[in-house]
């Protein structure tokens, strides 16, 4: 039998595209979700299994890794993809808003990923660890200072443990820029935020499921980034 994909932040925008692709697939997907919504109950329906989790504390964290051993003993891959998207202008304590960024975006991977390395090893062939970064992982941000810090402490998470983890399983990391607009943006947004790249699109989450689909096909990729960015470096 197949081992499952754990996917965390699997119940909207990219982890649910990424959710729904494995299932077409025919792979058995693990997602984790903060809080009730219909899309998890229709990946329940599809044959995932949805375990509740906030990665905001360190005991949502034992938790969640405790509800995957009961219900797995190994893994094929891990996607870390849950997020928040919290910025310095709405949040008048610095210290929490920073260390809950750094507790979402590094402190739960790091300590999934030691936790879970077991189930990650196998005789079979190459598992993955996938980490979802962002583009602001390199040029940083004057509006999500946190955040962006966050997402670069990501990123060297992703070097440290293809290193440690090694031959067995292949870590890299994903940056996208925009691929997804929100539903309340205003077209004056959109045709700003479009002109930031190159190539002047927004793809759509399908762009971040090829990425994904791409690394855990590779059999000589770890250690890498695969940028999202419709040449958005180059502007």
């Amino acid at each position: 039998m197949t081992a499952p994909i754990l996917i965390t932040g699997g119940a909207q925008r990219l982890g649910l595209a990424i959710a729904h692709s494995l299932l077409d697939q025919n792979m058995p997907v693990i997602i984790t979700y903060r809080s009730e919504k219909p899309s998890v109950g229709e990946l329940m329906q599809r044959g995932a299994i949805a375990l509740q989790a906030d990665f905001a504390s360190a005991q949502g964290v034992d938790d969640c890794i405790e509800k995957v051993f009961s219900h797995t003993k190994q893994l094929r891959a891990i996607v870390h993809n849950a997020s928040d998207w919290d910025q310095e202008s709405d949040n008048t304590n610095s210290h929490e808003l920073f260390q809950k960024m750094m507790q979402v975006h590094a402190n739960a991977p790091y300590r999934i990923n030691l936790a879970l390395k077991e189930l990650l090893i196998s005789d079979d062939g190459f598992t993955d660890i996938i980490h979802m970064t962002d583009y602001v992982q390199e040029k940083g941000s004057k509006k999500h200072i946190a955040y962006a810090a966050s997402k670069a402490a990501l990123h060297n998470l992703t070097l440290s443990f293809s290193s440690l983890l090694a031959p067995h399983v292949k870590v890299n990391s994903i940056a996208p820029a925009l691929v997804m607009f929100n539903e309340h943006d205003s077209e004056q947004y959109k045709q700003k935020a479009l002109k930031k790249s190159l190539l002047e699109n927004c793809p759509g989450a399908q762009e971040a499921v090829k990425a994904v689909n791409f690394l855990l096909d590779s059999d000589y990729i770890t250690g890498q980034t695969l940028h999202l960015n419709g040449g958005r470096h180059l502007k």
